[in-house]
């Protein structure tokens, strides 16, 4: 099966973000290895494999170019020397992150101004789209079973995803679905506290290839560059 990549913002990996994440989730996307889960007292007799098992597969990350298959024209060492070249024109930026809920689910999100992040996005999504296949039939039908506007899926077909540009919300995604308003509202406050020293201000380093070998593998981080403007 044919490998995608993907552009994600991921924190170094000794950042103390990531190293916690990691913990949380249960693997680390930099080795691939798996992990043992540090204890959330808050949240003893959760099932917290089940309730991490989706953003585990990505490892912390938030989506500014979702994932793809390389286009036939393009190489991965044209791809990692394009990220390279890349950040070379952006400057790092800071903005406040926070555990929160994200509709059903709990992802670390900017609480001040997204400003910045979502200029990024946006260039991201324009500069890397050169390196993507256009996608199969099955993805196209796959994502058209949510109920997309006329706009979203003219940038399904046009981009890949059609959660860009103004849809665009910045989110490094701790849990799965927690339809329980309640129980959402419980994770939500653990979080909070498990993740305190890794709240507030945050500095946003660069950008991360991330890279899934066959779809029923997890992605795995293979280069991080900084901005270096």
């Amino acid at each position: 099966m044919t490998a995608r990549y993907a552009i994600y913002y991921a924190p170094r990996s000794n950042d103390p973000l990531s190293v916690a994440a990691s913990q949380w989730l249960g693997r680390d996307a930099f080795s691939g290895a798996n992990l043992e889960r540090a204890p959330v007292e808050a949240l003893s007799g959760l099932d917290l494999d089940a309730l991490t098992a989706s953003p585990r597969l990505y490892g912390l990350h938030a989506t500014l170019k979702a994932p793809f298959e390389l286009h036939q024209d393009q190489t991965e060492a044209a791809l990692v020397a394009a990220v390279k070249d890349f950040c070379a024109t952006y400057r790092p930026f800071s903005a406040d992150i926070a555990p929160m809920a994200l509709s059903a689910f709990i992802a670390f999100r900017i609480t001040s101004s997204p400003t910045d992040m979502q200029a990024l996005h946006e260039a991201c999504v324009r500069a890397f789209e050169p390196f993507r296949a256009p996608l199969s039939d099955a993805d196209l039908a796959r994502r058209r079973k949510a109920a997309l506007t006329p706009l979203q899926d003219e940038r399904l077909v046009a981009f890949g995803y059609p959660y860009i540009f103004e849809d665009f919300r910045f989110h490094m995604t701790l849990t799965g679905a927690v339809p329980d308003e309640a129980l959402r509202n419980r994770i939500v406050a653990a979080l909070r506290d498990h993740f305190s020293a890794s709240s507030g201000p945050h500095t946003f380093w660069g950008l991360s290839l991330f890279k899934q070998e066959a779809r029923d593998q997890a992605f795995k981080i293979i280069q991080q560059s900084a901005f270096r403007a």
